[in-house]
């Protein structure tokens, strides 16, 4: 060591050591963050999952009320009736419509390699449809495939989420009261009274939900294959099903379900495209705005603009689930905003 240099006082070696120390804390902070920002993702997808459960559950118990009314039947038959005869009835719609479907269904795919091509050089006679193509065939459509990729992906895989889902509703079919009860003894003795009618209005609002959907799906699905069918449209019943099963996404799902069968109508004509798109869309406005109108009297009124916000959030967090799920789950928030802060206010003021 040369005279010049200077051997570092106690208090400069303990300044270093704290910076050091406030960097390893920061970069703790930081890595704990993600972790607790990944956890909350997958918890999120579970939660999501438990919904999922939830809506099956109450199907299963608005299906039995229904039974129970009609019949007086004890209650433990009318469910049995529900769940066994749900079951029952999805076998003998695959039994006698799953080898037609199936037919259509490989039909569609044989033929869609030609279908997309005349389908592009009808659009390329005109100047829109040169635009159209333009746009699919540069880098946008391989971000736009990528994307959808990424829209359609799930936690688990769609197989596992649906065989979770199934076991979870069957587990709050059967005891219902044992996690409801579970819920309310988590809050205080002075709240009690305002949970249970939290979930009984959230109960309310599920069930006009989910009749209100199932109702839209079979009348489009009847609707479309009539008219389909009458145009002469090949695959007529899988397009049909198709978008029923879509109209579990509003506003998006009824856009996407239109397009295969235009396609399909443009290796025919024109003219037939245009009048098939037209039938699309009657069928969506007769259901959407008059049909489940009708049978939504019981649910929240939800904001269009804010439904759409909340199917792009949920679409990006969770993929297809979050979309299918974003209208009841945006409905719940919206009910335990109304009974926890808005009337509180109301109140007060």
């Amino acid at each position: 060591m040369t005279p010049n240099q200077k051997h570092p006082t106690e208090s400069e070696t303990q300044k270093e050591l704290t910076y050091i120390q406030k960097v390893w804390h920061t970069v703790a902070i930081v890595a704990l963050l993600v972790v607790v920002i990944l956890i909350a993702r997958v918890a999120f997808n579970v939660l999501l999952m438990v919904l999922a459960g939830i809506l099956i559950s109450v199907y299963f118990h608005g299906f039995g009320d229904l039974i129970q009314r009609r019949t007086k039947w004890p209650r433990r038959t009318c469910m049995l009736i529900s769940v066994g005869g749900s079951f029952v009835i999805l076998g003998v719609l695959f039994w006698f419509m799953g080898t037609k479907i199936s037919n259509q269904i490989a039909i569609l795919s044989d033929t869609l390699p030609h279908t997309i091509s005349t389908a592009k050089l009808k659009m390329s006679e005109t100047p829109l449809g040169k635009k159209a193509l333009e746009y699919l065939s540069d880098d946008n459509s391989d971000e736009l495939f990528a994307t959808a990729r990424k829209f359609f992906s799930t936690s688990f895989g769609v197989l596992g989420d649906l065989y979770i889902i199934m076991f979870l509703a069957i587990f709050f079919t059967t005891s219902p009261n044992l996690y409801k009860d579970g819920i309310i003894k988590l809050i205080p003795g002075d709240k009690r009274e305002l949970a249970h009618c939290v979930i009984d209005r959230i109960s309310v609002t599920l069930k006009g939900w989910l009749k209100s959907m199932m109702l839209s799906m079979v009348l489009v699905f009847i609707l479309l294959t009539v008219g389909l069918s009458i145009m002469s449209i090949p695959v007529a019943l899988v397009l049909a099903l198709f978008t029923g099963l879509l109209k579990l996404i509003p506003n998006f799902g009824s856009a996407a379900a239109m397009v295969p069968g235009v396609l399909l109508a443009l290796t025919i004509s024109t003219n037939t495209a245009i009048i098939v798109a037209l039938i699309y869309i009657v069928t969506q406005t007769i259901v959407s705005y008059i049909v489940t109108p009708l049978i939504q009297k019981k649910m929240i009124d939800l904001p269009p603009a804010l439904t759409i916000l909340a199917q792009v959030l949920m679409g990006t967090l969770s993929g297809v689930l979050g979309v299918v799920l974003a209208v009841p789950l945006l409905a719940i928030i919206m009910i335990l905003v109304d009974e926890l802060y808005v009337k509180k206010i109301d109140k007060v003021v």
